[in-house]
């Protein structure tokens, strides 16, 4: 099995190549993220999307997200992909230099694929040579030149994208309630649930209590127990197909947390609903 991740310039530009089907740790995105997926398919997940891509796919991926990602090679081809990690220090270094000025505050798609187009195909073949031989380090330099081209070819395509790489506000207060039925199923950590929210660590704790009158942590594990026997009585689902769709850490930890909770195992609750 083949699992290669190679960073091209530290910290900025990665490629990476799997055989073997693979599902990541659900993951907050501080980052806005623009990939060339080369061969085999990703699925990203979010709150309001779920989307796959496929070669020669390029998508942009916006930053303050919580999200499930799998990686899965395809009959023939292996699971290959570079991404560019678009840090808000990067982009406001090419905000100040290009006199890039956005004030109102982005709220449109949150995930796009950018349609192909000759020049950022050919930005991208242009970093394969260093995947492949990575010991032909990019200076840092040269890393970042290389970010702010990426920058420069995805503006000259797609010039109405400023609003979603240059706002640098934090997210907004928002309504507490609406988003963590919407997100609970994220195994993260409840810091990053309350920054999402727009709202310190006190602050989420103390509006939670207020909402659900019970604190995070406790009411995360009740909602996905609740979440897991509704699949299990009514769409015959099995423990191993949801645990982590709900945000549990292993199959045994779930198991054991539902046979706690409802003092029966969840294969056997399965068992007596399809008698």
């Amino acid at each position: 099995m083949v699992n290669n991740s190679i960073d091209i310039v530290p910290g900025s530009i990665v490629y990476s190549q799997i055989t073997k089907k693979e599902r990541e740790k659900d993951k907050f995105l501080t980052e806005s993220v623009l990939a060339l997926q080369i061969s085999g398919q990703l699925t990203l997940e979010t709150s309001s999307q779920r989307i796959s891509t496929k070669g020669g796919d390029i998508l942009l991926v916006r930053k303050h997200q919580l999200a499930k990602f799998t990686k899965t090679p395809l009959p023939g081809e292996d699971y290959k992909i570079i991404f560019i990690l678009l840090s808000e220090d990067t982009l406001r270094k090419y905000a100040l230099e290009n006199q890039i000025e956005t004030r109102q505050k982005y709220n449109g798609k949150r995930n796009i694929f950018i349609p192909q187009n000759e020049f950022l195909q050919g930005f991208f073949q242009s970093l394969i040579p260093y995947a492949d031989k990575p010991q032909a380090r990019i200076t840092k330099k040269l890393g970042l030149l290389k970010v702010m081209e990426a920058l420069e070819l995805l503006l000259y395509s797609r010039p109405e994208l400023n609003a979603f790489l240059f706002d640098f506000s934090e997210p907004h207060k928002i309504d507490l309630e609406k988003f963590m039925l919407s997100n609970f199923h994220f195994n993260v950590p409840v810091e990053k649930f309350a920054r999402l929210t727009g709202r310190s660590l006190a602050a989420f704790k103390r509006d939670f209590q207020k909402t659900f009158d019970v604190s995070p942590r406790q009411w995360l594990q009740d909602k996905r127990l609740t979440e897991a026997r509704y699949l299990i009585e009514k769409k015959s689902k099995k423990s191993s197909a949801i645990y982590l769709d709900l945000g549990f850490e292993s199959l045994s930890h779930f198991s054991n947390s539902f046979k706690q909770k409802y003092g029966v195992a969840p294969t056997k609750l399965l068992v007596r609903r399809n008698r």
